[in-house]
């Protein structure tokens, strides 16, 4: 049987280019050649190109999403999506691979763009019942009621561009002459901003996948951060504590499970996503859904997934093979 021939897709065009290198490169060493043939995908504002195995460099087609060097062209048979951010979380490069009929890890383009938008995405779980923050949202040109905001989510509050990750864009306020420089930063990520309550309580990161044809929720992570909130600097440079699996009560871990569960059917998601929760006297209240969530070393699902007792490789495998059915 020859091999499928994968694009690894990483990169991008938002603040977590750097964070989506690793990514793909985590995914790259894992993926066994036995059944791949492997391309790692780069895309940058002002160039797309692909590496194989052997170093040859290949020119990518905006058109049709094949791969082009002096040995020919290649058509490749699926992708693995690790580009956080735009334009490969927000739906933009999901609509080409839909319109080319190639198959993808990820979710959908509608999907991709409604839970990139944390406020109106939030907006569809909470007609579904879900627990979420009080929260505001503004757009950049609007009158800033600094005292309309504090009446609305209260201090402590969260202000946060509302289509950025990797904790780019969101900034803690604790008093009301902070709040006006704090959206005025957040508008340097995304000119939509959402400002929550603080939710004041354990945070847990909880990974969901189809495998082998069945919705699967990843065992639990407990984030204790030694920062005010998982920030940057909590998530990728050491500065918060991440358990796998997280010691919660019992009726806590099922709470959670259930409307991780319950986010990724009604939400139609694919692939692996990651969501974030905060539990409030026993009750989970969702931050945010990451539809293609971390994969470095130091991202919260290859914890998941050692803690699972599988092997990354596997778990990429399980991830690249539901897609390949979905064609």
């Amino acid at each position: 049987m020859s091999k499928k021939k994968v694009g690894v897709v990483c990169g991008g065009f938002s603040s977590e280019f750097e964070i989506s290198i690793q990514s793909g490169e985590t995914v790259v060493s894992n993926l066994d050649r036995t059944i791949y043939e492997v391309y790692l995908i780069t895309i940058r504002p002002t160039s797309w190109t692909a590496t194989d195995d052997n170093g040859t460099e290949f020119e990518l087609s905006k058109g049709d999403f094949t791969l082009t060097s002096e040995i020919g062209k290649i058509k490749l048979d699926v992708i693995f999506n690790t580009l956080h951010g735009a334009p490969g979380e927000n739906g933009q490069l999901a609509a080409l691979w839909e319109l080319l009929y190639l198959p993808f890890t990820s979710c959908d383009s509608y999907n991709a763009a409604l839970t990139f938008n944390k406020r109106d995405c939030l907006t569809v779980l909470r007609a579904w019942k879900v627990p979420t923050a009080k929260h505001f949202a503004i757009n950049q040109g609007d009158p800033i009621d600094v005292v309309k905001i504090q009446k609305t989510v209260g201090l402590p509050c969260f202000v946060k561009a509302n289509r950025a990750g990797s904790s780019f864009g969101i900034y803690k306020v604790n008093c009301e002459s902070d709040l006006e420089l704090a959206i005025l930063k957040a508008f340097r990520e995304d000119h939509q901003v959402l400002i929550e309550s603080e939710l004041v309580g354990r945070e847990v990161s909880v990974g969901v996948a189809k495998i082998n044809d069945k919705v699967e929720v990843m065992p639990i992570t407990e984030i204790i951060s030694e920062n005010d909130f998982f920030d940057y600097a909590a998530k990728y440079e050491g500065e918060a504590q991440e358990i796998t699996p997280a010691v919660i009560p019992e009726s806590w871990e099922k709470a959670v499970k259930k409307w991780s569960k319950v986010i990724y059917q009604k939400l139609d998601l694919k692939g692996v996503v990651r969501s974030e929760f905060i539990f409030v006297d026993g009750i989970p209240h969702l931050l945010e859904i990451n539809t293609v969530p971390g994969m470095t070393p130091k991202s919260i699902i290859p914890q998941q997934v050692n803690a699972m007792g599988m092997d990354l490789s596997d778990f990429f495998n399980y991830l690249l093979q539901t897609a390949l059915k979905q064609k």
